[in-house]
């Protein structure tokens, strides 16, 4: 068996309240959700059914709240907010926190069924874990937002941009 590393913090603890910045790509970073036009990013159908299950998170967990997100040709960058302040329902019975790690496996296991499901293709595959950054405080916050929304714009030079890792070897 393959001994992955994690790309986790050692003994932190992924459903604890925080901002976390999370970037979950595509099997071989193949490019299933549509393309950047324009520096616009303009979703096919693919792209439609990860939108939509993906802004549907927090009405599956009462402890999330999604900040700004991006979906790219071969991935998606999305903020995501874990605080118990964050749910509006009157519950006098304690519910289990959920991880990050949760969040983002049941968001990945949704939207290939559906893909598979609603367009019949049963290539589609998501990359194998995801890559989290914990964000620690307001100026980064505000940094990590506007690379999520500028990075349509900035797709040309992005590292998940396998056209853009094939000319540079070019060269």
């Amino acid at each position: 068996m393959n001994n992955r590393r994690s790309n986790r913090l050692p003994r932190y603890d992924y459903s604890q309240d925080g901002y976390y910045f999370v970037t979950v790509c595509t099997k071989d970073k193949y490019e299933w959700f549509g393309r950047v036009k324009n520096d616009v990013m303009v979703l096919n159908e693919y792209g439609k059914i990860v939108s939509k299950y993906w802004h549907d998170l927090p009405n599956h967990y009462r402890n999330v709240k999604l900040d700004e997100s991006i979906i790219m040709p071969n991935h998606i960058h999305g903020i995501i907010a874990i605080s118990d302040a964050v749910g509006t329902e009157q519950c006098s019975v304690p519910t289990k926190r959920v991880s990050l790690s949760q969040i983002v496996k049941s968001f990945k296991n949704v939207t290939t069924k559906r893909i598979r499901s609603e367009l019949g293709d049963i290539r589609f595959l998501w990359q194998r874990s995801f890559y989290d950054h914990v964000i620690r405080g307001e100026k980064e916050l505000m940094e990590i937002r506007e690379y999520v929304l500028n990075n349509p714009k900035k797709w040309d030079m992005d590292i998940e941009n396998v056209g853009h890792r094939h000319a540079c070897a070019l060269r």
